[in-house]
């Protein structure tokens, strides 16, 4: 028997196995180590279609979006040109009407 991973939704060491998954007592996920080897081999940023990102990729906003902090809102359809990609796979950083802003890849097509 392998060594008993920390779970993945909430990084607690607290962890069993039952037989055929994984599970954490402290909130209640299951998983089985090949979701996991999957999920963290695939580290790519996609899109809302699923469609990979790159840096200088355009792409179109697919949602109205009221930017926290602000009463902008950034209307569906806007074409934002020069994305660059962040640590975190699922948001990129790009500039709309001068300002820098970080978006959620869900809320984005590639163009």
């Amino acid at each position: 028997m392998s060594e008993m991973q920390s779970c993945p939704k909430c990084g607690l060491d607290n962890t069993y196995f039952d037989g055929s998954l994984n599970v954490c007592p402290d909130c209640f996920h299951e998983w089985n180590e090949e979701e996991v080897k999957q999920t963290e081999a695939d580290s790519t940023p996609r899109d809302s279609n699923g469609a990979e990102l790159m840096d200088g990729d355009a792409v179109t906003v697919i949602k109205d979006l009221n930017v926290r902090g602000s009463s902008m809102v950034i209307k569906r359809g806007t074409k934002v040109k020069n994305i660059r990609l962040t640590e975190d796979p699922e948001e990129v950083d790009c500039k709309i009407n001068g300002s820098g802003i970080v978006l959620k890849t869900c809320f984005l097509k590639k163009n």
